[in-house]
């Protein structure tokens, strides 16, 4: 059967991956109020399209801190991409350079920053880091990444302690044996982008995360205010379907609705994406 859509590699994704596993990936803190508020924030969202405009070409294509990219939606940050397929964030990397988008790694990956690089050497890729008690640990894993040819650092500021993961809890989770944190050898959910892009005035870039699961959550996200949003589950479902040519096909799933979205709202390129599709229902 073809996956279509997000939802379809969802589904297979917790028919096909151990439970543990699967409740690891999909589970949020406590009553998980905010993964799940994520994903309806969006569908309070109506857009207003623009009627009688010439769609017959469109164009994807944006910028992220001056690199061009083919459309914008990056790879999130998430952990042990290992569990989902053999090759995990190698195969992650190779998607994103493929499809000539960003991908961020994350400092709890379970192939090192080395074998990411290695894996895509001509890939777009940024580093998320958490600011550790241990100061030379994070200068040591900056001076790895920048050595590696990652242009960015994304900073992690908002986790002074873990949430209680309850289904970890109660499934007693723990890596598998044979996988570990290799770097250590040796973005805002949509209610709050307005505010924020009205904040900052321009003067910075703002990316968003979270609850991206169709191409006019890109449209809407992108008429908020967003340069660029980053999706994180969805990638781990691709990997459990069928590795890089999974997360590929989410991308490609993506993008194509988002150019469809984009069409039908009167936008030819990115830069016609504006405030005005935007109208707030009351859901």
């Amino acid at each position: 059967m073809s996956l279509v859509c997000l939802s379809d590699f969802e589904m297979y994704a917790k028919e096909h991956l151990p439970k543990t596993t699967w409740d690891y990936y999909a589970a949020g803190a406590d009553e998980c109020c905010t993964r799940d508020d994520n994903l309806m924030a969006y569908k309070r969202i109506r857009l207003r399209p623009r009627m009688l405009r010439d769609v017959s070409v469109t164009d994807t294509r944006t910028t992220m801190q001056g690199t061009e990219i083919s459309f914008p939606i990056g790879i999130a940050p998430t952990a042990f991409h290992c569990m989902a397929w053999h090759d995990g964030e190698m195969s992650t990397a190779r998607a994103a350079e493929a499809m000539n988008t960003c991908y961020i790694a994350s400092t709890y990956a379970t192939c090192s920053v080395e074998e990411i690089s290695a894996a895509a050497p001509n890939g777009f890729r940024w580093f998320q880091l958490y600011v550790y008690r241990n100061r030379k640990l994070s200068e040591q894993l900056i001076h790895r990444v920048e050595a590696h040819g990652y242009k960015a650092i994304v900073l992690t500021v908002d986790v002074p302690y873990t949430g209680k993961r309850r289904n970890d809890i109660r499934n007693n989770f723990k890596l598998p044996p044979h996988l570990k944190v290799k770097n250590f050898d040796g973005i805002f959910e949509i209610d709050a982008l307005s505010e924020i892009v009205e904040t900052v005035q321009g003067r910075i870039e703002v990316y968003m995360d979270g609850g991206i699961r169709t191409g006019s959550d890109v449209l809407k996200a992108l008429a908020l205010g967003a340069k660029c949003v980053f999706i994180g589950r969805p990638v781990v479902w691709g990997l459990a379907y069928k590795g890089e040519e999974g997360v590929k096909e989410i991308l490609q799933i993506l993008n194509d609705e988002f150019r469809l979205s984009m069409a039908l709202s009167g936008c030819r390129n990115i830069s016609e994406i504006n405030r005005n599709l935007i109208q707030f229902s009351k859901l």
